[in-house]
């Protein structure tokens, strides 16, 4: 079988790792950065013994009982082993040493250093030293012939050399390498090594290949190369029967050969691609440790027969697979190799390698790589169909010498066979529990949130889960045995749930532990179906949710009724709840060259469940993969991905994800990692655990949260404008939630908002002033369209300091604009909020249920009252006719030719409506019922409100007529009319009856009194502003235009507080109301001194009454209850 690759572990902090094995090969010596030296029992071993050297340890050599290491003080130190007590410095150099290494017996050491000198000395007596001079540049690389005649060496000046040792004499130079001036700068560290025990070859890796050659002669006998190579060999080792070359490559490519043969036997892809810097093979079995450049150290097993030659058909037959698991991640074996038909050679395919120069970097998201070092071969019996041709001859395969299989003929091959040479797919990630550390980890965090830490041990003493709540107020810290192997775990404020993985006995169980409930019972489980498991779970407020490996997702209630079930598109990545907000994370498809293909489900679980993103594919970077999953503390979705990048949901831009930080910017290394824990928008906070050469914390000593800050992407931060455009949009962006929980009835706090757009506000007006030094008038007023009214006053006032009278000038139309888009938003919103209010009101008086409102007496009252409403509405001439399919409170047809009217009034002095609403204390309708105390009769109403009433019920959607012109010609024409003074308007009523005198007659009820005098009802401003224009005026003595006027009255309207300008409003609205009863008592008065036609029309009308008198009997208390109070 192939060489079977474990997930690699961290072993020492970022930067050049060196390994090896003991003697007995019973354990693994690393050393690192760190100046620490790791003993290692096997690759699992949690708990290796560290030893202590110095600062930096750059290189270690184990024989005999005695650990060597070069370390960074510039010595030589010798420590006992196992032990590691320090046990003397063998030498010095001036500066550091790159490389050390024994003899074959032990009994020596060469070392070389950046001072380019090589020495040997002697382990026991280190007076006995030699000193090798000849190199122009830092020593890379030493290595000792087996016989102890020869050492070779290789340099920074691009040299290997090979040294007689008796007389410190170079035998053989070869100018090899690429020349530099340190070894930090080498391209390849190139560590070269002798055969072991004859000695025969020497092998050095010189960019894609190993050159070996023979001892004594120095000839080149042959390279070994190969095209899985794409980047320069580092390191070479020699299996300990000799017959066997490993190379690493600084891509992380380790590729075995056998050297008798030639062929290539193994070929293996570190996991994330780093540099090989440490190769050792064990010294009795087929197995190789690694470390890289990064510190971490990996292993390979079942590496070639150690003790005889293997035919390159026999290395193919191992690697025979189904296809199938070129995607799958799974198995031990190399998930991902090719076909390899190793019973046909073609003369342009040579050996079934394939060129891997474009998919270094593709890794397995399970720890594992790539390895598509082979092609899987066909099955004996089977021949491929483009083999097959037509009138072919026979060829013959030439038999290995050590081939014991059976020769087959097969048809002539005329074409070569096609090969796939494009993008290739990325094994899919698998499921994983955000703020959760791997499974296979015997102490791990289950679950780290903001509601608090889940840990389960799973060792020889316990196997158990510890729950632990940071506010202890919520729940006391709990213990909980770990029977059924629980994997997966989530915490909320409410509940803990739990979820493990079927076995042959049992199914796979969703179990929760409900201890915010107010009964006995606080647990449920519930068992999937069969063959289904569940891979990711998720809590939300008042409910629990499981996706399936059969693409289900399961929700349940949290007190365990099942509730719906959907399917999802694809495999499910992860999932988070928050409230009543659901967010998966699925593979919509097949990602290529590194790149996962993930889609994204954010549901609303509400009353009103909906689906907010619906399958939107998950941007993340180029070649990463998700890591984490969830919610802000305000509950915006967010996520991050390998490379660091946390991206949040962008409610202000319809629905996209902006990223918000990049924390590899805050690691000091390359292998330096931050665990997210949790975002918090308000105050701004990203709350992770920094991991040193790991990307997940250990569960002991307890991991410290460090809190980070938020940075967008933008350009030229570093720059002032760059900077305040960043704050600006971070400001924006980071407080969207509290229009979203505005949007969603949720409570918050106003003086957040409004102390966000304070700061936003004051960047604006920074980057404008910016903007004026630069020059940059046209972007000031860009930036004025993004400022509130308040800001663009200020603006302006310093655009005029600054005597720019043309910014200025713009500033003001753009204030304008925005004030009468302001005057008409805020009407609207009244409207909307009236007509609100109007609902509740209106719902409190009519039923569905039986009520005294279904008797036939009240039936026969309101279709009554619906023929006076018509009357007293109708801008034409009165209708006879009871209007029975009209709503009693809707406008008629042609109440669009004048404006709704501020109160309802009955003409009808015999009878009364009791929803009407009369301003006029001198109507009929009030000396009717004067003895009687009707509240409804009395209420006065504003404008606003009665036109809410008629434009709710208005079932012929009559248009609505909003203060200002309909159809301006420009903003300013529109500001003019809509703050016209109302005296005008009357005057010109007057204007058209006295020219009409004989029409006037026929349009008396729809000119009535208040219609005329209420066509434009005051505003708050109106009224503000006819106190003030006579200041306006002797402050500017050059105003002559109206719109002017009404300018300069907007500017300081708008400078006023919240409260006075409310004032005003409620001033306005008090006084419209008495402006009306008195306009009707003028009126009055005129209408009496009225042509006779007039009088002849008002008494045709009086004739009517009688008919209309009948429901006196009814007394008004009794219409009062049957208005109020529903009779059930």
């Amino acid at each position: 079988m192939p060489a079977t690759q474990k997930p690699m572990r961290y072993g020492h902090t970022e930067g050049h790792t060196d390994v090896c094995f003991d003697d007995s090969g019973s354990c693994i010596v690393t050393c690192g950065s760190d100046g620490d030296v790791r003993i290692w029992e096997d690759l699992d071993d949690d708990d290796p013994k560290s030893i202590n050297v110095g600062e930096k340890a750059y290189s270690c050599a184990l024989k005999s009982g005695k650990l060597v290491t070069a370390v960074s003080n510039n010595t030589i130190q010798v420590h006992t082993f196992p032990e590691g007590v320090p046990d003397g410095i063998l030498t010095r150099f001036t500066t550091n040493a790159n490389h050390v290494v024994f003899n074959s017996d032990g009994t020596k050491i060469a070392a070389g250093s950046g001072d380019f000198l090589v020495k040997v000395v002697d382990v026991m007596d280190c007076s006995q030293q030699k000193t090798f001079r000849g190199h122009e540049a830092p020593v890379l690389s030493l290595s000792f012939d087996p016989k102890d005649i020869f050492l070779a060496s290789s340099s920074c000046d691009g040299s290997v050399k090979v040294w007689q040792i008796s007389d410190q004499t170079c035998a053989i130079s070869w100018p090899l390498l690429q020349k530099v001036n340190d070894e930090i700068n080498a391209k390849s560290i190139c560590r070269l090594a002798w055969q072991p025990k004859s000695g025969k070859l020497l092998a050095v890796p010189v960019e894609k290949s190993v050159k070996l050659y023979r001892r004594e002669t120095w000839n080149n006998l042959f390279d070994l190369s190969d095209n899985f190579i794409s980047q320069t060999l580092n390191i070479v080792t020699w299996s300990p029967c000799g017959h066997y070359l490993a190379a690493g490559s600084i891509n992380g490519s380790i590729i075995v050969w056998n050297v008798e043969t030639k062929d290539c036997m193994e070929r293996v892809k570190h996991e994330k691609g780093y540099a090989i810097c440490g190769l050792a093979w064990h010294p009795t079995c087929g197995r190789i440790a690694y470390t890289d450049a990064e510190g971490n150290l990996g292993l390979l097993e079942n590496v070639c027969n150690p003790n005889g030659k293997i035919s390159s058909s026999k290395v193919s037959s191992r690697v025979e697979e189904d296809y199938n698991d070129l995607f799958d991640g799974d198995d031990t074996s190399n998930a991902g190799d090719f076909l390899n038909d190793s019973t046909v050679e073609t003369p342009s395919f040579s050996k079934g390698i394939i060129n891997d120069d474009e998919d270094d970097d593709i890794m397995l998201a399970s720890g594992r790589p790539r390895q598509r070092s082979h092609f899987l071969e066909d099955d004996e019996n089977s021949v491929d169909i483009t083999l097959l041709k037509t009138g072919s001859s026979l060829l013959k395969e030439k038999e290995e010498d050590d081939q014991a299989d059976s020769i087959y003929n097969l048809p002539l091959v005329t074409s070569q066979r096609p090969l796939y040479d494009g993008p290739m797919p990325t094994p899919r990630q698998k499921p994983f529990q955000s703020g959760s550390t791997p499974s296979h980890l015997t102490h791990r965090f289950m679950m780290w949130n903001s509601i608090g830490i889940i840990r389960c041990y799973n060792d020889e003493q316990d196997n158990a889960i510890d729950v632990e709540f940071h506010d202890t107020s919520i729940h006391h810290a709990t213990h909980l045995s770990n029977t059924l192997n629980y994997t997966i775990a989530d915490l909320s404020h409410e509940a803990i749930l739990l979820a493990c993985e079927s076995t042959d006995e049992l199914a796979s169980k969703l179990h929760c532990l409900h201890f915010s409930s107010w009964d006995s019972s606080k647990e449920w489980i519930v068992d999937m179906p069969q063959n289904e498991d569940i891979e990711a779970i998720c809590l939300g407020q008042g409910w629990a949710a499981a996706a399936t490996s059969a693409l289900f997702l399961r929700l349940f209630s949290i007190g365990g009724v099942q509730k719906e079930i959907f399917s999802l598109p694809g495999p499910v990545v992860s999932m988070a709840g928050h409230g009543e907000q659901l967010f998966i994370v699925y593979h919509r498809g097949t990602g290529f060259d590194g790149d996962q293909c993930l889609g994204v489900h954010l549901l609303q679980m509400g009353k009103r469940k909906q689906q907010i993103l619906h399958g939107d594919p998950l941007p993340l970077t180029k070649k990463s993969y998700l890591v984490w999953v969830g919610f802000s503390a305000e509950g915006t979705p967010c996520f991050v991905d390998s490379e660091g990048i946390v991206r949040m949901l962008n409610r202000g831009l319809g629905n996209t994800w902006t990223p918000v930080c990049n924390t590899r910017e805050h690691c000091k290394g390359k292998s330096d990692h931050y665990w997210v824990v949790g975002i918090h928008e308000n105050p701004q906070q990203l709350r992770c655990i920094p991991c040193k050469g790991s990307r997940f914390p250990p569960t002991l000593p307890r991991p410290a949260v460090a809190i980070l800050s938020f940075q967008l992407p933008y350009c030229q931060v570093a720059t002032e404008k760059g900077q305040m455009e960043e704050q600006f949009w971070r400001s924006v962006m980071f407080h969207n939630h509290l229009d979203y929980l505005a949007k969603n009835g949720y409570e918050y706090e106003e003086n957040t908002k409004n102390q966000a757009i304070k700061e936003q506000q004051e960047l604006l007006l920074k980057m404008l002033a910016l903007s004026c030094k630069l020059e940059r008038e046209f972007r000031c007023v860009e930036l004025g369209e993004l400022m509130t009214q308040n800001a663009v006053n200020l603006a302006i006032k310093y655009a005029s300091r600054s005597r720019r009278l043309i910014l200025a000038q713009k500033l003001s139309e753009l204030a304008v604009e925005k004030a009468a888009e302001l005057a008409a938003t805020q009407v609207e919103e009244e409207e909307e909020e009236e007509e609100g209010d109007f609902r509740k009101k209106l719902s409190a008086g009519y039923s569905n249920t039986p009520t005294e409102w279904s008797q036939p007496r009240f039936r026969n009252q309101v279709e009554e009252e619906a023929e006076d409403t018509g009357e007293a509405d109708d801008t034409e001439e009165t209708s006879e006719e009871p209007k029975y399919g009209q709503n009693p409170f809707s406008k008629s047809a042609n109440s669009s030719d004048v404006p709704a009217v501020k109160s309802v009034t009955s003409s009808n002095p015999g009878r009364v409506n009791p929803f009407k609403v009369s301003a006029n204390s001198k109507e009929p309708a009030i000396s009717v019922n004067s003895g009687r105390s009707n509240i409804l009769d009395n209420m006065n109403k504003s404008y606003k409100k009665s036109t809410a009433l008629n434009r709710a019920t208005n079932d012929e959607k009559s248009p609505v007529i909003k203060p200002l012109v309909p159809k301006p010609k420009s903003k300013q024409v529109s500001a003019v009319s809509y703050f016209q003074k109302r005296t005008s308007q009357v005057d010109k009523t007057e204007e058209v009856k006295a020219e009409n005198p004989k029409n006037s007659s026929s349009e008396t009820p729809a000119m009535s009194p208040q219609n005329n005098e209420n066509q434009r009802p005051k505003t708050g401003f109106q009224m503000w502003l006819e106190e003030n224009r006579s200041n306006i005026l002797s402050d500017n003595p050059n105003f002559s235009d109206e719109a002017d006027i009404i300018k300069e009255g907007m500017l300081r309207f708008r400078v006023l507080s919240t409260e006075e300008r409310k004032a005003w409003t409620t001033k306005a609205k008090r006084g419209t109301a008495s402006d009306g009863a008195e306009a009707k008592k003028r009126k009055h008065v005129a209408d009496e001194s009225e042509e006779t036609e007039h009088q002849k029309e008002k008494a045709k009308e009086n004739l009517n009454l009688p008919k209309k008198q009948k429901p006196l009997d009814l007394s008004t208390n009794q219409k009062l209850s049957a208005f109020a109070f529903k009779q059930e």
